[in-house]
């Protein structure tokens, strides 16, 4: 760092780190480097650090942290890091490693893959920087309760990677009670550091960090424009599905798949012809989709003689695999593509990629912002963004939604807030008493029993839970009580009851969310990975994993187990997943889209005469005035609204004995259009339905782990937290009745 551009923030860092600096060449500090050092030194207030995938948020904590811990070298001080994923674990640990070398702090990484000799070193001397899951802190609390306060007495921050992958989730949920549990232990209040995305409201995101303190947390968002963006929208047919072709279940050969204009080897084609030779990242929505496209890219390679340089990436491959595509993306001497879920969305550090292809419509704003992150961020190079996007043909049993083209519809919405640089609020809804449920159990097993009042203070009074008042509270405990997983003694002492031991003494109860189970995928003496198992898999069945095409030979269910051999046939196995919520202004984006007639320069040719189409139809139906639409023996209700207002009305017009379907853009409504009207204007003039007496005519409310313990009247009051929104579904109601 030059004399010149020497900061004020960079003067206030110990002389090592500053070395450190001058070693890795660099010129200056990023904005929110520069902003960080001197809060973080001082330590009084929580930090929220927000910027871009690869933006020196790691640096920007981890910098003046350390120059705390060299300060502070005659005395132990413990930094937590915690991280979503693993992976990410890993890759900052050989960072965090490569920083603190020199600088006698030590640096543990812990999570499942780490040998318990290097987690019983820590717990003997918990000094350092320690890297963790929410998992495995957990297992630290329900294994070592006695030790808690003593590993974590000497702990000066807490540092939450990612921290916007957690909000709205019970994961989320089980780590701000951690987090608390924590403080409980040693008595004392630690700064706590999120280091996330930019995020729509990032006051929601700071109360997150810091329940009902949110307004006291210091953001620090970076103010730098960012990168130059060259983006391409390719538009393709989808025909319908050969059913002759579907009744082979997979049973298809290398040739005949070739010969079929399908929609996917269509847009393989196109991915291989224009990637092939460069490094990019390929997102494609789901862990079926990249071991489809895996397949056929390596395929393509085959037919054209040539190395492969496609490699599949998700969470249900083996470490070895995933680490193994990871390290060949990172060798910049050679060109490889990464078709992959979410999983390289978030901090593992590739380097820099080429390009970002994304293979149907994105999940999110903020995702697309997330993975363009990846792609151009050295030497002042333009992010590039290419998207892949199937439409139905239209014939006579073609649904409204697939003529108004909606993927493309809403790619386009999404792409122009992006540019406004509009991104979705964190979720931040939701009682998530499947989670209390887990904590309540845990700190049973962290201090040998507990009382009701000391479980409700540590968690619902002062903690995490705290939208569940005392009524609610006692209610929860009575329900797991009969349910067998508490049990009470007559001087008050909550304890695991027979149902709650089982629970808590099995490996899966440091997860806060569901899981399917999993068989281990074998081919020879090699675990390729693991498959959710929630239907069966025959023996002589084909499947495509790891992006290679096997057979099952055999399927051991006590060991959990399938066999594999190699095999010219495979589909890809359906893994199960969430699809996100759409949010309320991406909809009305997409409503002005329709009405505009600008052709946007990033469409190609296909995806232009897609978009005429979509507006023709459009038209056709006169949805610019037009909110509902008769046809046949159904009704469409089109709202211009979120999919959590969207699936609120349709739950309010059910609740009226109404047949109705959410089908995103539209609803669906088994009435005349009369009738409709009619039900609607009543909704709008008559007293609010309850929420939860609303919740209660839903079927199928259980979704989270613990869901399955509570009482109707307990679920119903949880869904309706996380998912109903009645006040708003009867506003836009309200206004959609102005404009019949």
């Amino acid at each position: 760092m030059t004399s010149e551009n020497k900061s004020i923030a960079f003067s206030k860092l110990n002389e090592e780190i500053q070395r450190w600096v001058w070693e890795h060449n660099w010129t200056e500090l990023k904005d929110i480097q520069e902003a960080a050092v001197t809060p973080i030194l001082e330590g009084k207030n929580d930090i929220i650090i927000a910027a871009s995938t690869a933006s020196g948020k790691t640096e920007a904590a981890f910098l003046p942290i350390c120059s705390k811990l060299l300060e502070q070298q005659n005395s132990k001080s413990t930094i937590i890091y915690i991280s979503p994923l693993k992976a990410l674990i890993n890759d900052q640990f050989s960072r965090m490693q490569e920083l603190c070398e020199h600088l006698n702090i030590p640096v543990h990484a812990w999570h499942g893959d780490i040998a318990t000799s290097k987690k019983k070193d820590f717990l003997k001397d918990s000094n350092g920087i320690l890297l963790i899951t929410p998992e495995s802190l957990e297992a630290i609390f329900v294994n070592h309760g006695h030790q808690v306060s003593a590993i974590f007495n000497n702990t000066t921050y807490i540092v939450v990677d990612e921290l916007h992958s957690f909000i709205g989730t019970e994961r989320g949920s089980q780590l701000q009670s951690l987090l608390r549990r924590i403080e409980f232990s040693i008595k004392k209040r630690i700064p706590r550091i999120g280091l996330s995305a930019t995020l729509g409201d990032m006051q929601l995101a700071a109360e997150f960090l810091r329940s009902g303190l949110g307004k006291d947390v210091n953001l620090i968002i970076s103010t730098s424009n960012g990168q130059d963006l060259k983006l391409l929208v390719r538009g393709f047919l989808e025909s319908a599905p050969d059913l002759a072709l579907e009744a082979k279940e997979g049973k298809v050969e290398d040739e005949k798949l070739y010969e079929e204009e399908d929609c996917k080897v269509e847009i393989s084609r196109s991915l291989f012809k224009t990637l092939r030779g460069t490094s990019n990242l390929i997102f494609a929505n789901s862990r079926s989709n990249v071991e489809t496209y895996a397949d056929l890219l390596r395929r393509l390679s085959e037919k054209n003689i040539l190395p492969n340089e496609f490699w599949p990436h998700h969470g249900s491959l083996s470490r070895e695999l995933r680490e193994e595509a990871e390290d060949a993306i990172k060798d910049k001497t050679r060109s490889i593509n990464i078709i992959c879920t979410s999983t390289l969305e978030m901090g593992i550090d590739i380097g820099s990629v080429n390009s970002i292809a994304q293979i149907g419509v994105p999940p999110s704003v903020a995702s697309m912002r997330q993975r363009l992150g990846r792609s151009g961020r050295r030497g002042g190079n333009p992010a590039i963004l290419r998207v892949y996007l199937a439409e139905r043909e239209i014939g006579k049993d073609i649904d409204i939604s697939d003529e108004l083209r909606e993927g493309l519809v809403q790619t386009i919405a999404m792409v122009r807030l992006l540019a406004a640089k509009w991104y979705e609020p964190p979720p931040a809804k939701g009682l998530h008493l499947s989670t209390l449920i887990q904590q309540i159990l845990s700190i049973i097993a962290q201090y040998g029993g507990v009382t009701a009042s000391q479980a409700w203070k540590i968690l619902c009074c002062d903690g995490p839970f705290n939208f569940v008042d005392e009524k609610m509270f006692v209610d929860l405990l009575r329900n797991v009580g009969a349910k067998k997983l508490l049990m009470q003694t007559n001087d008050g002492l909550l304890l695991h009851g027979e149902v709650g031991e089982r629970i808590v003494n099995h490996y899966s109860f440091y997860t806060a969310f569901m899981t399917n189970e999993e068989y281990r995928l074998i081919a020879g003496d090699k675990t390729l990975g693991t498959l959710p198992i929630d239907r069966p898999v025959p023996v002589d069945s084909y499947l495509i994993f790891g992006g290679r095409r096997w057979q099952v030979i055999n399927v051991d269910a006590t060991k959990k187990t399938i066999e594999l051999k190699p095999a010219k046939a495979g589909k890809a196995p359906l893994f199960g997943g969430k699809v996100g919520w759409v949010h309320d202004r991406i909809r009305q984006e997409m409503f002005s889209v329709y009405t505009e007639t600008d052709v946007p320069i990033f469409l190609d040719a296909k995806a232009k005469q897609l978009l005429s189409e979509a507006r023709d139809n459009f038209s056709k139906y006169k949805l610019e005035k037009q909110r509902i639409i008769s046809k046949g023996n159904n009704c469409y209700l089109f709202c211009w609204a979120g999919d959590e207002k969207m699936e609120t009305i349709a739950a309010l017009l059910r609740y009226k004995g109404i047949k109705t379907w959410n089908d995103r853009i539209l609803l669906t409504v088994e009435t005349s259009k009369s009738e409709l009207k009619n039900n609607l204007e009543s909704l709008v003039n008559q007293e609010p339905i309850d929420p939860s007496e609303l919740a209660k005519t839903i079927p199928n409310k259980a979704s989270e782990k613990y869901d399955l313990f509570l009482s109707e009247e307990l679920m119903s009051v949880d869904y309706a937290a996380a998912k109903l929104n009645v006040p708003g579904a009867l506003a836009t109601l309200k206004k959609l009745l102005l404009e019949i």
